[in-house]
C-alpha cells in the first residue's frame, strides 16, 4: 500500500498536488450531474487519493463515469480542484491496467518520453525504407507520385497488423482485468452484451456531455474527434476494398470513397482544434492540461495534418517533399495506434466497461 508521502509526490509530479487542500465538504459531489445518487463522487475519490489508495482507485467504476466536466472545479470552496485530480487518477489507473506495465509508464511520463514515443516509430520507417530501396525517392512529374512506388503495401501491411494486433491483445488483457477489479464494485444482473448497445449509444450521441455546465463545449471535442475516427475507419476499409476488390487505386481526387476520407479529415481536425482551443485558454473551464492529454491530442493533430498534406503531396508537390511527409504520417500513425492501450484511447475502453458495469448493477445499488 502506498503511504501518503508516496501518494503526495506522486500527486505532486502529475500535478495534482490540489488534492491535499480538500477538506471533504461534499461540495463537488453535491453539484456533479454525473455521480449516481446511491454513489456520488468526486467525494470519496478525492479521500482516496488523500490516503494513498491509488490502487484501490483502479477498479472504481466513479473514476470513469466521471466526464471531467469541471462543475466539482469551478465551485470548490478550496480550490482542490477535483476534475484535475480525477484525471490524474485516471492516467494512473491506466498504467496500473497496462499490459506490459512499462509501456504504461512510458506513455504515462510523455512529458519527458515524447522523443521516444515519435521519434522511435520515426527512425524505424527511416531504417526500414534505408534498408529496402536506399530511401530512392521515385523520379516522376509532380502529379504522378503513386506512393507505392515508394513504400509497397505490403511493407505497410507487414508493419501495421502486427502494431494493430499487439495494441488490441495489450487492450483486451487490460480491459479484462479491469473488469474483473469491478467485480467488487456490486452485483451484476444481465450480460455483458446486451448492456453494451445501449451504452455505445449513449457514448456515440455524447449524451452524459450534454449535462455538464462549465465544460459543456467540450462535448462537441469530443463528439467530432469520436465520429472522425470511426469515419477514417470506414475510409479505410473502402480503400482496400477499392484496392483489391474493384482493382481501382490510387484514387483521384473526386472520387467518392476520398469524399468519406475527406468528411473524416475534416471532423478530426474541427473536433482536434476546438479541444486545443480550450486548453489553451487561460480561464478554460476544462482545467489544467497534463502532458499526457496533450501528447495524445499532438499525435493526432499530426496524423490528420500529415495525411492531409500527404493526399494533396501526392498531386502538388515534388516527390521529395510528398515521401518525406509521408514517412513522417507513416510514423505518427504507428505512435497512435502502438500507445493505443496507455493513451487517452484507452479511456474509450474503461469508460465504456464502467458504463456497462453501471447499468448492470443499477437495479441492485
Amino acid at each position: 500500500m502506498s503511504t501518503t508521502s508516496d501518494t503526495r509526490n506522486e500527486m505532486v509530479q502529475r500535478g495534482a498536488d490540489s488534492v491535499f487542500r480538500c477538506y471533504q465538504c461534499a461540495t463537488c459531489s453535491s453539484v456533479c450531474k454525473l455521480a449516481p445518487e446511491g454513489s456520488p463522487f468526486p467525494r470519496k475519490q478525492m479521500l482516496l487519493a488523500q490516503w494513498g489508495r491509488l490502487e484501490r482507485l483502479a477498479g472504481d467504476p466513479a473514476v470513469w463515469l466521471c466526464h471531467q466536466c469541471n462543475d466539482c472545479t469551478v465551485h470548490c470552496p478550496r480550490d482542490a480542484r477535483p476534475g484535475d485530480v480525477m484525471q490524474v487518477i485516471r492516467a494512473k489507473a491506466v498504467e496500473d491496467l497496462a499490459t506490459p506495465r512499462f509501456l504504461g509508464k512510458l506513455v504515462g511520463r510523455a512529458r519527458l518520453s515524447w522523443p521516444l514515443l515519435l521519434g522511435g516509430p520515426l527512425l524505424f520507417w527511416l531504417l526500414v525504407l534505408y534498408a529496402l530501396n536506399g530511401l530512392a525517392i521515385p523520379q516522376v512529374p509532380v502529379g504522378q507520385l503513386v506512393y507505392d512506388q515508394f513504400v509497397p503495401h505490403w511493407l505497410i501491411y507487414l508493419v501495421f497488423f502486427p502494431v494493430a494486433g499487439a495494441a488490441a491483445l495489450a487492450m483486451l488483457i487490460s480491459g479484462s482485468r479491469f473488469w474483473s477489479k469491478l467485480q467488487g464494485a456490486g452485483e451484476r444482473r444481465g450480460t455483458l452484451l446486451g448492456n453494451l448497445l445501449p451504452v455505445l449509444w449513449e457514448i456515440a450521441t455524447h449524451k452524459r456531455f450534454g449535462k455538464c455546465d462549465a465544460a459543456g463545449g467540450r462535448r462537441w471535442g469530443h463528439f467530432w474527434l469520436l465520429w472522425g475516427f470511426v469515419g477514417a475507419l470506414v475510409a479505410t476499409t473502402l480503400a482496400i476494398v477499392s484496392l483489391y476488390l474493384l482493382n481501382h487505386y490510387p484514387l483521384e481526387l473526386d472520387h467518392p470513397f476520398k469524399w468519406v476520407g475527406n468528411a473524416a479529415a475534416a471532423m478530426l481536425v474541427v473536433g482536434g482544434i476546438l479541444l486545443l482551443g480550450y486548453r489553451l485558454r487561460e480561464d478554460s473551464p476544462l482545467g489544467h492540461s497534463t502532458a499526457y492529454d496533450n501528447f495524445f491530442l499532438a499525435v493526432v493533430l499530426l496524423v490528420v495534418f500529415t495525411g492531409i498534406l500527404t493526399e494533396l503531396g501526392r498531386f502538388y508537390f515534388r516527390p521529395s517533399l510528398a515521401c518525406s511527409i509521408y514517412i513522417v504520417h507513416l510514423g505518427s500513425i504507428v505512435t497512435l495506434f502502438g500507445t493505443f492501450p496507455y493513451s487517452k484511447f484507452a479511456h474509450f475502453v474503461y469508460r465504456t466497461l464502467a458504463m456497462v458495469h453501471e447499468r448492470m448493477t443499477a437495479r441492485t445499488n
